[in-house]
Formats: C-alpha cells, structure tokens, sequence
C-alpha cells in the first residue's frame, strides 16, 4: 500500500459536480418491525483542477442521504497526477475482492470503463482511458478500488525524486 500522502484541498475554491454512483435501500429488524433507510455512495470531482473524492451517507430519505454522501466526498478529496488528457502509466488499485486496471490510451480513444469506474474517471477529469474491473461489481469496492489506482499515479518529477536523478535523464 502507498503512504497517506493526501493533503486537504478546500472544496469552496472548485467547481465540484456530483454523481450518484448507487443507492441502496437498507432494513434494520428491530423488536416492532422493520426500519428503512437508504445508503448513498456519490462521487465529486472537478474535471479542470483534477481532483476527485468518493462519500457515502445514510438517512432515513433518499435526498437526505445523497446530501451526506456529498458532505462526506468533499471531505475526502484527492489531487490526480495526469499526463494531458490521460494517465502517465499502467495502474492496478486493489480494494477488498474488487481490482481495478488503469491503462493509458491514446488521444480520441476516450473513456473505455464501465459504470463506477466510468464515474470516478470522469469526474477526475481524465479523457482518454482504457479500464477494465476485475474482480467484485460492488460499487462501493470498485470506487474504492478506482481511487486507489490513482493514487498510485506518479508524475516524472516524483519518479525522478524517489530515484535520486534528475526529471531531465529520466
């Protein structure tokens, strides 16, 4: 696993959209019936700066928990290292069963993923990329699993750093 390098971004400074990845309707058995309440998993990104977070919320309402969910990715935003309109590199990101592979593509290939990878993808602003899900289809874990795979991308100067030369004999 990569190191928590995340740093806070403040949410007021972008311009975030929002994209509901999946609700779920929950029932909790209690002595005199059944309690509902709905699970929200939601994803926020803005496409121009880059940066990309995932919330989830629950609430006894369905807009109620979306508002949650939104509260909570703003809280959990993260930076994206990008090379143009794509990614630097290959990228595997592994969340409980569910893996995610991340592969660069060429211009005018596009966003080649399916449903929560799609999601995060775009909402990280990233336009052309190939993808493919491995493992779960939980949304919850492929979301998961999609962001660990950007985190792992490195730019050249951070690959240069951590080799000890410099970005230009790269």
């Amino acid at each position: 696993m990569t190191p928590n390098r995340v740093k806070r971004i403040d949410p007021k400074t972008l311009n975030l959209k929002e994209q509901v990845v999946s609700i779920n309707r929950v029932t909790k058995v209690v002595k005199g019936g059944k309690n509902l309440s709905f699970s929200a998993l939601v994803v926020v990104g803005d496409a121009d700066q880059k940066v990309v977070g995932y919330g989830k919320g629950k609430a006894r309402e369905v807009p109620a928990a979306i508002k949650k969910a939104i509260e909570a990715a703003k809280k959990n935003l993260r930076q994206v290292n990008t090379l143009g309109n794509t990614i630097p590199h290959l990228s595997l990101g592994r969340f409980g069963s569910g893996a995610v592979l991340l592969k660069p593509a060429p211009e005018g290939t596009g966003v080649i993923a399916g449903g929560p990878v799609r999601a995060v993808i775009e909402a990280a602003g990233i336009r052309n990329v190939l993808t493919k899900s491995l493992g779960t289809t939980n949304p919850h874990n492929v979301v998961k699993a999609t962001i660990h795979a950007l985190d792992q991308l490195r730019s050249k100067a951070e690959v240069a750093v951590l080799r000890g030369i410099q970005p230009e004999n790269l």
